[in-house]
């Protein structure tokens, strides 16, 4: 028993140690095949897209950089895939540092063409390497020497609330920047928007922080605001309202019966709570009166608050009676 047993581990082991030796075998060749075929590889020529920073360097103290001091270019090159291959995975290619006072060509801009960009980055590449292409084909900045204007804040886009509720006043933090550009450009900018803005179906406040929307040749400080776009009920009210009479001669009054008429409108429940009739003003005019002389005299509702919608009057006209003080 002993014997057979002897044996057939003396078969296993046998058996074992031919599999693992042609096994390994099979790995060396493998790996072998791959080291070559990678070398083969590796020594074609090839195209391939590498970013590379831009910085505006030796900015001096009194002058505002308008555009960002940093900035990317795409540099197309062709080289072997193994030198590629170095300028992805090595620190290889620094980011192109531009010295301000260098490229002053205009009274508030600069830019710095692709042939100039084109030299730059050659003195960071293998002599082999070639450039097929730069984008863009020049880089622009511009600048100021702290000439600025403050801007109000208006959002734009599409912010809806759920049905039956409307927006009811919107704050802005802060409600207005400071835009920094020549004083051209400043002359023309009396208002800057966000980015657009894209919200629905809320009913509470909503709390937004936005970018604003980019202008060539400026520059906004903050570069970012926070709305709160707060909401209410929307109900349907009315009050009534006092007539006024306008543009009457001195020593003349103008009565009018009744003394007070219906406005129909729309507005928020918390907003309701505020409002008061001298908010709004419903006048006749003595001048229109004259020009259309009638029993009864139109009425026009001319002052309407704010947050309040769909306003009119329950009546177009009303009796009167023009008499002396």
């Amino acid at each position: 028993m002993n014997l057979r047993r002897k044996i057939t581990y003396e078969i296993r082991k046998s058996l074992f140690r031919l599999v693992n030796k042609d096994f390994l075998i099979f790995l060396f060749f493998l790996a072998l095949s791959a080291v070559f075929w990678l070398l083969m590889t590796l020594n074609e020529t090839y195209e391939k897209e590498i970013r590379i920073p831009v910085s505006i360097v030796n900015v001096p103290d009194n002058v505002v950089l308008i555009s960002p001091s940093t900035d990317t270019v795409k540099v197309t090159v062709r080289d072997k895939g193994l030198v590629l291959l170095g300028y992805e995975y090595k620190d290889v290619l620094r980011p192109l540092r531009i010295n301000f006072k260098s490229y002053i060509r205009g009274a508030e801009s600069a830019s710095i063409t692709a042939a100039e960009l084109q030299r730059f980055i050659y003195q960071q590449l293998s002599a082999s390497t070639k450039i097929v292409s730069v984008k863009p084909d020049k880089s622009e900045f511009f600048f100021n020497y702290g000439m600025c204007k403050r801007v109000p804040v208006r959002w734009r886009g599409r912010v809806v609330p759920e049905q039956l509720y409307f927006i009811s006043h919107v704050e802005y933090h802060p409600d207005s920047v400071d835009v920094y550009a020549a004083e051209e450009k400043l002359d023309s900018i009396e208002v800057v928007y966000t980015d657009a803005l894209n919200y629905e179906n809320f009913r509470d406040t909503l709390s937004i922080t936005c970018g604003l929307q980019k202008i060539r040749g400026a520059k906004c400080i903050p570069d970012k605001i926070t709305i709160d776009f707060h909401t209410d009920v929307l109900t349907e009210a009315t009050m009534n309202v006092p007539v006024t009479g306008i543009n009457l001669p001195e020593g003349k009054v103008l009565r009018t019966f009744p003394s007070k008429v219906t406005v129909n409108f729309v507005t928020g429940i918390s907003r309701l709570k505020k409002l008061r009739p001298t908010d709004f003003k419903v006048i006749a005019d003595y001048e229109e009166i004259k020009r259309h002389p009638s029993d009864k005299c139109t009425i026009l509702l001319k002052g309407i608050p704010h947050d309040v919608s769909r306003a009119k009057l329950e009546v177009g006209s009303v009796d009167y009676l023009i008499e002396a003080e």
